[in-house]
């Protein structure tokens, strides 16, 4: 690079020493960038100013005011302007690594929980320059193209035996009106016992339509080896389930059963109530489970019949992971962890409270759903057992057996 001359007049020195430190320290960066920029037109053009020289390259052009936000400041810089090859710098390089690095900083500080206008606020006090909360959301659009991708990407290659699917609730302001936007989320359970998010989207409602929309946009992405869902009783996955994955058995998630029975019990028999499904969930082996549950129901039959009714509807499907082993089972019996998922969107969409559109809900949940897919995939394996290949193959005449019986009762009902 060419040498750099820098100096400075007697008025200049005692300006920096008596001034305002903040503003001499501007003066003096802003000269000694444009100074660089001048030295890199001359190299780049081959030749001083004014000189004539066979190394010349080409000519100036004049120069055009840029604005270069720092730490201490807005600088102006006279750019070197070129009449035939565009003039380069490793200024505005730098200072576009840096600008990028700004604003990915800013997308993860609004996935992280911060709202737009602590962010907006935030940046300008330590860069001192000032970002609307309006750019601040303009730039979080720039997730879009990842979380489409990440959406709509091809599942050809994830062998999935087991899939749990869940759905939360959030507020989304449309045609100037407020109402409630469900987020459906399927986590997969894939046969090295990692995890994985394979699909997730917005719908106005949990009803037929959107869950089976959902489970189709996950199997003609080629989700093809589901053997066992997890969910809640939601009459819609159930109907859904059965005419998209009719092969694939159902889990009902215990906990949520065993809220519904409680719901239904007389306070004075709850704790004994909710002892007692504690230990049908935890039994060891099918046949244990389905004693403790009777002698359960013949002894609270009389004083908390609508509860027992609900434990002797629901048992079944309950209890369909009692087939696994129990490592798997355990973790395979609720939807424990999406649960844990839903806390997390809803944490971080309290500092947004009511969504602009759509559009931002998925954006913002499913950056959330991405990054928790990433940790998942690190978590370890969920199947310790290493003969799991042999496990499963057993157990897929039990779980499609299962499946058969569930269809049969669904469409008796």
């Amino acid at each position: 690079m060419a040498q750099i001359n820098f100096t400075l007049t007697e008025e200049e020195i005692l300006q920096v020493l008596t001034g305002d430190r903040d503003e001499g320290m501007r003066y003096l960066l802003e000269k000694i960038v444009n100074l660089i920029m001048k030295a890199e037109s001359e190299e780049q053009l081959g030749a001083l100013k004014y000189e004539r020289s066979e190394s010349r390259q080409d000519y100036r052009n004049g120069t055009r005011e840029r604005e270069l936000t720092t730490r201490i400041g807005t600088i102006v810089l006279e750019v070197p302007r070129h009449r035939n090859e565009p003039f380069h710098t490793m200024v505005f390089e730098n200072y576009q690594r840096s600008e990028a690095s700004l604003i990915a900083a800013m997308v993860q500080m609004v996935i992280a929980g911060v709202s737009t206008r602590k962010v907006s606020k935030v940046v300008e006090t330590l860069c001192g320059k000032e970002f609307s909360k309006s750019t601040v959301s303009e730039l979080c659009k720039m997730l879009d193209k990842e979380v489409n991708a990440f959406r709509n990407r091809r599942l050809d290659n994830i062998d999935a035996p087991f899939l749990m699917v869940d759905a939360t609730y959030f507020k989304v302001r449309n045609d100037h009106k407020i109402g409630s936007k469900a987020f459906m989320v399927a986590l997969a359970f894939k046969s090295d016992g990692r995890r994985e998010i394979v699909g997730f989207d917005v719908y106005d409602a949990e009803d037929n339509y959107s869950w089976k929309r959902f489970f189709e946009s996950l199997k003609d992405r080629g989700l093809t080896s589901v053997q066992m869902v997890i969910s809640d009783a939601h009459k819609s996955i159930r109907t859904s389930l059965a005419k998209v994955y009719p092969e694939a058995a159902w889990q009902r998630c215990q906990v949520h059963l065993e809220r519904n029975v409680l719901d239904e019990a007389p306070p004075k028999y709850k704790e004994a109530i909710k002892l007692a499904l504690r230990d049908i969930f935890n039994a060891e082996t099918l046949e244990e489970a389905r004693k403790l549950k009777d002698n359960l129901a013949e002894e609270y039959s009389d004083v908390a019949e609508k509860a027992m009714d609900l434990l002797d509807a629901g048992f079944e499907d309950a209890i369909t992971a009692m087939c696994l082993p129990k490592r798997i089972r355990i973790a395979l019996r609720t939807t424990n962890i999406l649960e844990r998922l839903n806390r997390e969107l809803k944490r971080r969409s309290d500092v947004i409270g009511i969504f602009p559109n759509e559009g931002s809900l998925l954006r913002l949940m499913g950056s959330i759903a991405i990054e928790y897919s990433d940790t998942q995939g690190m978590a370890q394996s969920l199947y310790s057992d290493k003969n799991f290949n042999q496990i499963r193959r057993d157990l897929t005449m039990t779980l499609r057996r299962i499946a058969n019986e569930q269809l049969n009762l669904l469409a008796a009902a």
